[in-house]
């Protein structure tokens, strides 16, 4: 038999892995679309390889997919949007497979949208490391293997990943659930009405808002101090006919969990057009995200088709 023919057996032991591959994936590129064709594209090498030469397959995988995302880190294209301050990474509804392990604080954290942010930072070798490293566990003899690099390299690209990850100061943590959906709460309350004293209260004294513009502005928006962060949400969280025909319909807004932080999603009929995520940090909010452009959306917009009725914190915005 060819062994690159197409064999049931190897393509569901493909299949097997590829939630982990998508997840290694979408932690090294930050973008959903990207790790999905990298899967793809790895799918593809491993139809084409002499498969029976091939003696740990999640080693060989793991691997192929790696460097098809370095690639694409390295492109003219993903150099041009990222440096262009017009990214930010894919949001993930929580339950994803995409999200990957989630059994570490190391590995929720790497796939918080505050460190996959903060990861920009890094050279796509030191990404990877990292990656490799924090959310998988790969020692540094089997990340050396991966990348064609020593040993010695590898933990001094995982030294400066964690040095630059950390004096960035990433934003937010791990907080209360009940708690985290009670400030959302509260700040949605106050948006809502106006209350900008109530606003600038439950922000952190250096919160930030960023914001992608709806994918209509050419960089990202960057709110800081608590009284222009509290501006813009009072602002964005007012309802007007033209923010409803920009979404395509009246909007309700539901409350959720993206990357593991709490969010509000605006939902119109069973359709995600914007995600506001909301880092929180001693009982305040950080870190307050905007994301409405819809390529950032399609994966995200999917899930939630398939996520059971709740009620929206507001049924008609």
């Amino acid at each position: 038999m060819d062994s690159t023919a197409t064999d049931p057996f190897d393509t569901g032991r493909f299949e097997a892995g590829r939630n982990r591959l998508t997840s290694l994936a979408y932690r090294l590129t930050g973008s959903a679309t990207d790790a999905e064709d990298a899967v793809q594209d790895a799918f593809l090498h491993w139809q084409a390889a002499d498969r029976q030469r091939i003696k740990v397959p999640q080693a060989w995988l793991t691997k192929v997919v790696t460097n098809l995302c370095l690639d694409r880190l390295r492109s003219a294209r993903a150099r041009r949007e990222r440096t262009a301050g017009a990214w930010l990474p894919d949001p993930l509804l929580d339950g994803d497979p995409a999200l990957g392990p989630a059994d570490t604080v190391e590995q929720r954290e790497s796939v918080s949208l505050a460190v996959l942010t903060l990861m920009e930072r890094l050279s796509p070798l030191e990404r990877a490391v990292y990656v490799l490293r924090e959310a998988f566990s790969h020692s540094h003899a089997e990340i050396a293997d991966i990348l064609d690099i020593a040993e010695s390299a590898s933990q001094q690209h995982l030294h400066r990943a964690r040095r630059r990850i950390t004096g960035a100061g990433r934003r937010g943590g791990e907080v209360d659930a009940a708690a985290a959906r009670r400030v959302v709460e509260e700040f949605l309350a106050a948006a809502s009405s106006g209350r900008t004293e109530r606003l600038v209260a439950l922000l952190t004294d250096d919160a930030i808002a960023i914001s992608d513009g709806a994918g209509l502005a050419e960089k990202l928006l960057r709110f800081d101090t608590p009284q222009r962060v509290a501006a813009v949400a009072r602002a964005g969280f007012t309802p007007a006919p033209a923010k409803r025909r920009l979404a395509g319909g009246t909007p309700a807004m539901h409350y959720a969990l993206v990357n593991g932080a709490p969010a509000v999603l605006f939902v119109v009929g069973d359709q995600v057009v914007g995600a506001v995520t909301f880092d929180i940090a001693d009982g305040r909010i950080a870190t307050v995200r905007g994301i409405a452009a819809p390529a950032r959306l399609v994966r995200l917009a999917e899930a939630w088709r398939q996520h059971g009725p709740d009620t929206p914190l507001v049924a008609r915005w």
